[in-house]
């Protein structure tokens, strides 16, 4: 019998994901014979039953297309706001997945995504999903589709603000994307030439970086880039966070337990204006935000999604569900949502990228 395949986008949109969608839906439509239809903005659109025929037109010239045709969300389908209430919708969504005659449901996203589709993989649903995100910090994937794209973004930034630093003996601040991973960060970084690196996973000391810059003033470079994720976090904030996981640890502590916690932009304002007074330099931050996110998905980022997409349609062919399909090199492997599901793939402080910037003098603030 002709299987029935279900498609959804979750959580942020990424560049690539139209040319996922694509991937899958093509293998499965011309290679397979197999019936597609896609829900609209994730899986609010399953609970919702708001659906869209994929059939060969709907997929013909959006390989090139940013963002997602079928709209994304990032409600949860155990806890969806429904008229003013947090719900779980999970037995509604299970019971429109029958409905629709569902053999398997493909879900395209991030690290909440895997999580999503754990839940309903266990409620009983077929599922295969494709790791999604500019982050790049899906684990057991070499990557992840919608990095590139962002990374070469982000590069093409400091490459721009290279010259208005130069002109005008500025320190520039750069915020780039990337929650509690620096991978974003470190990749834009190496590649446009930063002068300082900040990430998560290297807690920094501020008259460290304000030291680095001072040097390079000294050696007639009035001018410094600083490529900071937007989750980096100086020492100081990273003892404090860890004090404060601590106390919610300890059950016996009476003492409240704070937050030591600055929002990501609040933070980079704050870090400008200390560069500015230890250096005496002018600092002037610059938060890219989401248009890292947007526009046409480079090449590599095409080609990513197409072949995960098409070895999502191989497995749904052999009917091996609960997987997520990584990239492995040249290839792909599935690999269990079970193992995938509330992982967080960080940059390792000794990791290759971060030994290149170190060895060609970049400062990362340790």
């Amino acid at each position: 019998m002709t299987q029935s395949i279900g498609i959804l986008t979750s959580g942020g949109d990424t560049p690539g994901l139209n040319a996922a969608i694509r991937g899958v839906g093509k293998a499965c439509l011309s290679h397979y014979g197999m019936h597609i239809i896609g829900f609209r903005d994730g899986f609010r659109g399953l609970m919702e039953n708001r659906t869209m025929a994929l059939e060969g037109e709907a997929l013909s010239g959006i390989l090139t297309l940013g963002g997602t045709i079928l709209g994304t969300s990032r409600d949860k389908p155990h806890k969806m706001p429904v008229n003013g209430k947090v719900l779980d919708m999970t037995e509604t969504i299970v019971a429109n997945y029958h409905a629709n005659g569902l053999d398997c449901l493909v879900c395209l996203g991030g690290g909440g995504t895997m999580k999503n589709a754990l839940r309903l993989h266990q409620a009983g649903l077929n599922v295969v999903t494709l790791p999604k995100t500019i982050d790049n910090d899906v684990a057991l994937t070499d990557t992840t589709f919608g990095f590139d794209t962002a990374l070469g973004i982000a590069t093409d930034a400091i490459d721009r603000l290279h010259s208005t630093a130069h002109s005008h003996h500025r320190i520039i601040v750069v915020e780039i994307m990337g929650h509690r991973a620096g991978w974003l960060a470190l990749g834009a970084g190496i590649s446009g030439g930063a002068d300082v690196i900040l990430i998560p996973e290297i807690p920094y000391d501020v008259e460290a970086v304000a030291d680095a810059i001072k040097t390079r003033k000294r050696k007639g470079k009035p001018f410094s880039i600083v490529a900071v994720a937007e989750g980096a976090i100086s020492q100081q904030e990273y003892v404090a966070q860890q004090a404060a996981a601590a106390k919610k640890k300890d059950k016996k502590s009476k003492e409240p337990v704070v937050e030591p916690e600055l929002v990501y932009a609040e933070r980079t304002l704050t870090l400008a204006r200390q560069l500015e007074l230890l250096t005496g330099l002018e600092a002037r931050p610059t938060i890219l935000g989401h248009l890292q996110r947007g526009g046409t998905p480079s090449a590599a980022d095409r080609l990513l999604a197409t072949r995960l997409g098409t070895a999502a349609a191989d497995l749904i062919e052999r009917k091996q569900y609960g997987f997520m399909i990584a990239a492995r090199g040249e290839t792909s492997a599935p690999v269990a949502l079970e193992e995938v599901a509330g992982q967080v793939k960080t940059v390792p402080p000794d990791h290759p990228w971060v030994d290149s910037a170190r060895g060609v003098g970049t400062s990362f603030g340790d």
